[in-house]
């Protein structure tokens, strides 16, 4: 059994390497806040990382075939609800129905 001296130290030093793990990311945010490249950065990020999922997803995607048909209409599903309501989470949950439903009845192997 250690002793007790030890133990308190060493719940003592893992609170305080804890509680700077936790602060230290809001230290450093302080001043990038009024960084003019984190302000570009945080306008343009959200749609070059949506560009680049969309590539991923598609990039094997065989397009003569008519596999590709469920991806690409659940793609057109997404893309007109979110251009027509404005809400991600409406876009995303009919985009992956309308792909699950297609994968597995219409165009399942």
């Amino acid at each position: 059994m250690p002793d007790t001296r030890y133990a308190i130290a060493a719940v003592l030093v893992a609170a305080a390497v804890t509680w700077g793990l936790r602060a230290l990311p809001f230290a450093a945010l302080t001043p990038l806040r009024a960084s003019r490249t984190v302000q570009y950065l945080s306008a343009r990020m959200p749609a070059g990382v949506m560009v680049i999922l969309v590539v991923y997803c598609l990039r094997d995607l065989p397009l003569p075939h008519a596999r590709a048909l469920a991806p690409l209409s659940a793609l057109a599903v997404t893309i007109g609800l979110h251009l027509w309501r404005r809400n991600a989470l409406l876009s995303i949950l009919g985009g992956t129905a309308t792909h699950v439903i297609l994968a597995s009845t219409v165009f399942a192997p």
